[in-house]
């Protein structure tokens, strides 16, 4: 019986595997199970995954498999995830690193819990600096209802922390159908996830056990790159509406995430990191979005906002447009979280 399945998904990331390979290695025990997904890397990333089987066949078990074509993050997880057979799923993106022993620990933890997830603080890394971040829910070591968790509206909650390797998934919410992606999200895939975890879910716990390295700042990933792939967020976020509407109790949850969807859509708008045809495109279809969203609960959401973010979006939701399609006609770069967690609120 495998314990722990590990879903890593690697595109592009030359530099950066060989670290990630070694910490999966200072984490391996026999029940353990690592999946590693080369998303068609066009770099050494296949050599450097065909090395790094051989040397942890013996202290883990290891599937190795290759997409023909790239697909972005939310498709390289779904196909670990469709390999995965451990008792318990969690996932590592293929840049960052692990603290040695942390998969121990990480198990023995919703083991002793016995909730249906676990969610986990890490450390962010840029250049040299770290810095410690923290599931934004007050409760620790305590298992609590993750529907209970979404409010408030007008504070970051753990559902607005959206990284996915930050925590640990028993299988049974695999097996009714919670930890699948939608295919072909280029980014923010993590956020209709993590919304159906808190809405579907039973039961799950925030913990203070750090041992997960995210790297920031890499030059190849979707977080730094201003082009047309990075709008994929509307489309994530318009599915978190409408799968949220047709919830029980959508009268109370439409709120937060309809603020969270405003927040986001401000903070793309004056990041300055679009090329200028990328950003008029953002523009048009963000006026488009918020055309979508009914109009009471964008008013008020709008209202409990600060000033600045409230006129910018004021502004652009009386511009006149067309209908803009869907993002996410173009091709990926490498897999990337989405990074606006800290502008939810």
């Amino acid at each position: 019986m495998v314990k722990l399945s590990v879903i890593v998904p690697f595109y592009n990331v030359q530099s950066y595997a060989p670290e990630t390979l070694r910490s999966l290695r200072a984490n391996a025990c026999q029940d353990f199970e690592f999946i590693l997904v080369d998303d068609a890397s066009k770099d050494e990333t296949p050599e450097i995954l065909e090395r790094a089987e051989n040397d942890l066949q013996g202290v883990a078990q290891v599937v190795r498999t290759r997409h023909a074509r790239n697909g972005g993050l939310a498709t390289a997880r779904n196909t670990g995830l469709d390999r995965a057979n451990g008792e318990y799923v969690t996932f590592l993106d293929g840049d960052d690193w692990l603290a040695p022993g942390y998969y121990e620990q990480l198990v023995a933890c919703i083991e002793r819990l016995g909730c249906d997830f676990v969610r986990t603080d890490h450390v962010q890394c840029t250049a040299r600096s770290r810095t410690l971040a923290r599931v934004p829910h007050g409760r620790r070591g305590v298992v609590d209802d993750p529907r209970a968790a979404i409010l408030p509206a007008t504070r970051s909650t753990s559902v607005d922390y959206a990284y996915a390797w930050a925590g640990i998934y028993h299988r049974r919410l695999l097996d009714e159908g919670l930890l699948h992606f939608t295919d072909g999200l280029r980014t923010a895939e993590d956020r209709p996830w993590i919304w159906r975890l808190h809405r579907e879910a039973r039961s799950f716990a925030a913990v203070g056990l750090l041992g997960v390295f995210y790297r920031r700042g890499v030059a190849s990933s979707l977080t730094q790159i201003g082009d047309v792939r990075q709008l994929d967020f509307i489309r994530a976020f318009d599915q978190v509406i409408e799968e949220t509407a047709q919830d029980r109790d959508a009268e109370q949850l439409l709120p937060k995430a309809i603020r969270t969807y405003c927040a986001i859509i401000s903070h793309h708008l004056t990041s300055g990191r679009f090329e200028p045809q990328v950003a008029r495109k953002l523009r048009a279809m963000s006026a488009a979005a918020l055309k979508r969203l009914p109009a009471d609960l964008l008013s008020d959401a709008l209202d409990s906002m600060d000033s600045e973010r409230a006129s910018r979006l004021r502004r652009l939701r009386r511009r006149p447009g067309h209908h803009e399609p869907a993002a996410g006609t173009a091709s990926s770069t490498t897999p990337a979280a989405a990074d606006d967690t800290e502008v939810a609120a």
